[in-house]
Formats: structure tokens, sequence, C-alpha cells
């Protein structure tokens, strides 16, 4: 059996974290139209400076294109990705299928989300589907793998999925109930990796990694820390005001606003949160976001040790 079809490890992500490697992903966007070079500059972009990328499915319930297709367009520019899937659009006849499908495609690595409610998106009347939450769909998924079955069907198929798994970290809602995580929900349900919401209060996601790390999570899940790489004072405020979850500190936002180049500065700021996290006994990679940031992604890595560590070798 080969590195690349071992059902333990059968993508490039999953082998470099075996190995103990630092790794870096980030967020590729779809656009909102038919066209292929947007998703090929991004992935080219990111060529080199991430070990693999997310390829967003419709984030808030928006129209773009399909994120299995622009996954392979990302993987022909040579960046693997990782499909993100939602439960807002596919019931678990159709959650099931696709995940089958992206096996045989070699599109291995998979982020299993909730979604969000379309009534925030461009298309406010679709009927939201939700047959499953993401947790629910990564236990599903995870019995794919490892028994070839089906939710609620016994008989077992000949071929099972080769997947990697995934799924959404959110610490401040882990710390408000401890006794009763989310991260040990995704663990139970077969987790691999996690990526979590951005980390801006670096101590205070710190509690979270040592709360997760007492519980022994951190020998089960891969925890990538989420980096938001922030372009204005105006961004910092919206996503403290309309993000659940976010913890913005105020000195954050003071120092956005009295830079004379806010786009400089929340490269800096990102630069910075990047090497305290991976300060965290526990953090085993960097998750890159933002909004139209490829370039500043770019920026952060080659600023920052994580250019070292994406260039390390696999084995």
């Amino acid at each position: 059996m080969t590195a690349q079809t071992d059902p333990q490890a059968p993508s490039r992500l999953a082998r470099r974290l075996r190995a103990g490697r630092v790794v870096v992903t980030a967020e590729i966007n779809p656009p909102r139209h038919a066209g292929a070079e947007p998703v090929r500059r991004q992935a080219r972009t990111l060529r080199g400076v991430v070990d693999a990328a997310n390829v967003t499915d419709c984030t808030r319930g928006i129209v773009r294109m399909s994120a299995t297709a622009a996954a392979l367009l990302v993987r022909e520019e040579g960046v693997e990705p990782i499909m993100e899937m939602t439960c807002r659009d596919r019931n678990r006849i159709a959650l099931q299928s696709e995940l089958l499908g992206l096996s045989a495609l070699g599109l291995y690595n998979v982020l299993l989300l909730s979604g969000d409610d379309p009534k925030g998106g461009d298309q406010p009347e679709a009927k939201p589907v939700f047959d499953l939450n993401g947790t629910q769909l990564l236990a599903v998924a995870d019995r794919l793998r490892r028994e070839g079955r089906l939710m609620d069907a016994d008989r077992q198929m000949s071929q099972p999925p080769l997947l990697y798994l995934g799924a959404a970290g959110d610490p401040e809602r882990d710390l408000k109930q401890p006794d009763n995580m989310t991260l040990a929900a995704k663990a139970q349900a077969g987790g691999d990796f996690i990526q979590t919401q951005p980390a801006f209060d670096v101590g205070r996601f710190a509690q979270w990694v040592a709360l997760a790390r007492e519980r022994g999570l951190t020998e089960r899940l891969n925890i990538l820390a989420g980096v938001f790489v922030l372009d204005s004072a105006r961004r910092a405020e919206f996503l403290k005001e309309s993000v659940p979850g976010i913890v913005m500190p105020d000195a954050t936002i003071q120092r956005l606003s009295a830079a004379a180049d806010p786009q400089a500065e929340g490269i800096r700021l990102a630069i910075e949160q990047v090497e305290a996290l991976l300060q965290l006994d526990g953090v085993r990679g960097i998750h890159l976001m933002g909004i139209e940031a490829t370039d500043a992604f770019r920026a952060v890595v080659e600023g920052s040790s994580l250019a070292r560590h994406v260039a390390a070798p696999d084995g």
C-alpha cells in the first residue's frame, strides 16, 4: 500500500501532520461567475506558501462556483485542495454521494460544516436543508471511510472512500461550556483536523488550547489556529460586532486606526499572531483567513517562520 492510498493518511496534508510538521492552510473563494481564472490566480499566488487551500462552499449563502469544480482548478495549479462541504443545501443522500465522488476524484481533504442560513445570502427565499449538522456529517463520513457503510445501512460497499476529515473549532463556545466542548464532540465523531475561528486574542485562545490539552483532545485532533489578516479598523469592528465567537481586542482596532498603511499593519499584526500561536503546546499549524486577501496570505507566510515550515520536506 503506497502513502497515497493509505486510508489513515490519503493526502499530503495528512502525511505532513502525521510526520509532525507545522502546516499552513488558507482560503480560496470561488467567484460569483463561471470564469476559472480567478480561482487559478488565487491558487498560483498560494503555490509554494501553503500546504493546502480551503475551497469554500457558497460562504454566507451566496451563490458561487461549485466548490468541487473550483477544487479541481486549484489542484491543476499545483495546490492541494481542502473541500469545504456544508449541510445547508444537501440532504443525507446527496452529502454521502458527494463524499464518495470526492474520493473518486482524489479530493481527499474535506472540511465538514453546518453552513450559513441562506436568509443572509443572495437567495433569501432558498429553502435550507440542514438534514444533518456538521458534527453529524463528520460521524457519517468517518463511518463511510472506516466501515464502508452508509448512514442507517448495513450493506458494506466494495470500495470505501479515502477521506481526511476536518471540522471548525469555536474556542469561545467551548470556554463558555467547558463540560460540553464541541471540540470533544468532533473528536468523538472522527475528526482528524480542526481549523478554528480567528484567534485575535492569543491569551484567550491559549486558555482554550490548555483546556483541550487537559482533556487529551490535542492528541486526538490536529489543531490549526485561525489567523484573519485584517485590512482596516472598519473590518476589525465589523468582525467584532457581527461574527459570533470573535474576541477582538480594542488595542487591535486602535492600532489599525492609527496606522498610516492599515493593510501593511494588518499583515504585521497577523505575523505577530502567527508567531505567538505557534508557541502554544497543542497548535499544529495555522489557517489563514481574510477578504480577498490571497496576496496578504503570501506576505504573512513569507514574513514569518511559516515559510520555513512550508519548505520543510515531507518526511
